[in-house]
């Protein structure tokens, strides 16, 4: 397994609520819809009316919304303080006063904290536990929430060897080195921009998956530090020692990008 070292006090860590702030200024309808149906596709639901729906690592708060319009009683936290303000302006636009949708800051990390919460009928971290520090911890104190029968989705980047080293490298750059950051978006412009971008276009996927954007995608992702990755494998033995099981899988073919895991806890 690489990257198991935990992050120092000293190394830099990416300000995700920065990149989210900017990307609440371009959410829309249809980017909610498109969350949406992310959730509804990979839960393989209708709705979640009546659910308890725990969102580690909340982000923008956008998926936290779609699983609020999709009838969840919903509980988001974050790590990050401009996370949480970033999610909570988008329930100020969009579901303001709604008492069935609670926000607060708090760590994955922190086992106390995750066992005050109680039981969730749905935990959803998607693209967060690699960026703790401590990412086998996270994975499983992401456990804890999940009621019996309860489902467990989460997407860590997947393990491509020497070239997950070299993203290591161009990270610890990015938030070492505020000079260096334009050239490293400039450099890699033309592949996690440009390229994606006529791909989408000639395969019809132009429009934007799970809700997001292209550009704060291409951000997070130079900028994304801490940094850890897993191979498939190794997360699904992990939580079947934890008395899971695997409802669904979709992986990135092997590519850089997450593999998406959706776990049943047994009865």
């Amino acid at each position: 397994m690489f990257f198991q070292k935990k992050m120092t006090i000293s190394e830099a860590r990416f300000g995700f609520g920065k990149n989210w702030k900017h990307f609440l200024e371009i959410v829309n309808d249809a980017r909610i819809s498109s969350a949406e149906k992310s959730l509804k596709e990979m839960l393989q639901i209708n709705d979640l009316n009546g659910k308890r729906f725990l969102d580690i690592g909340s982000g923008s708060g956008l998926f936290s919304l779609a699983a609020r319009r999709l009838g969840a009683h919903v509980y988001s936290f974050d790590f990050d303080p401009e996370s949480v303000a970033c999610t909570r302006q988008l329930k100020e636009q969009y579901s303001a006063c709604d008492g069935e949708w609670v926000i607060e800051e708090g760590s994955v990390l922190d086992v106390g904290y995750l066992r005050s919460l109680g039981k969730f009928d749905v935990v959803y971290s998607w693209g967060v536990l690699h960026h703790t520090g401590s990412m086998w911890t996270a994975l499983q104190n992401a456990a804890f929430p999940v009621t019996r029968g309860g489902k467990l989705f989460i997407a860590i980047y997947n393990d491509q060897g020497w070239i997950s080293r070299y993203w290591m490298m161009v990270k610890r750059i990015y938030n070492k080195n505020v000079p260096f950051r334009m050239g490293l978006i400039l450099f890699h412009f033309p592949y996690l921009f440009g390229m994606r971008y006529i791909i989408r276009l000639l395969t019809g996927r132009f429009k934007e998956e799970r809700g997001m954007s292209l550009w704060y995608d291409m951000i997070d992702w130079l900028g994304g530090y801490p940094f850890e990755v897993a191979k498939p494998e190794e997360i699904l033995a992990l939580y079947v020692r934890l008395g899971f099981v695997l409802e669904k899988l979709k992986t990135c073919r092997g590519r850089h990008g997450c593999n998406e895991f959706v776990f049943i806890k047994r009865e």
